[in-house]
């Protein structure tokens, strides 16, 4: 194995970058205790007839607005995550200069991610979902909210089949 191909197989140079390895140093992380059996067996989905750990909807929104602004995207997250019926943990986002915001939404059922390029009016997302939440219903969110011209939708059933 040569090249970039071998250090990606090797796990190698794939740590945390310098500062935030500094900034991990001093911050303590909290670990949830592990759910028992019984209640962990609920996360799992049922989509169209197969139980899969969770639907993961990639989702791209083209010929979109409002992507430079971080308080737009996190209200529409916010409204993704109440209109999916998930249960929200923690938002993060980032505001790149020039311009572009990347985040997540941390949700009990997974997560929810956004990185805009708001000078292609292009947004790429991750919606990941299990339990009984909806990831369907963050569509016509995220179409209104940033007014997308098209949507593009692909869907993976995580989990399933093992």
């Amino acid at each position: 194995m040569t090249g970039r191909n071998a250090l990606l197989r090797s796990g190698k140079g794939l740590g945390i970058p310098g500062t935030a390895r500094k900034e991990d140093n001093k911050t303590k992380l909290k670990v949830a205790a592990p759910a028992p059996e019984e209640d962990r067996q609920g996360h799992f989905a049922l989509r169209k007839g197969v139980r899969c750990a969770g639907v993961h909807l990639i989702i791209d929104l083209h010929g979109a607005e409002r992507l430079d602004d971080p308080e737009h995207i996190e209200t529409t997250l916010r409204r993704c995550v109440e209109a999916a019926r998930a249960t929200l943990l923690h938002i993060h986002l980032h505001h790149f200069r020039p311009n572009g915001v990347s985040g997540v939404a941390v949700l009990a059922e997974s997560h929810i991610s956004i990185h805009t390029w708001p000078d292609a009016n292009y947004a790429a997302l991750d919606v990941f979902m299990c339990g009984s939440a909806d990831p369907d219903a963050c569509i016509p969110v995220l179409r209104e909210a940033f007014s997308a011209k098209r949507v593009g939708v692909n869907e993976i059933l995580r989990g399933h089949g093992g």
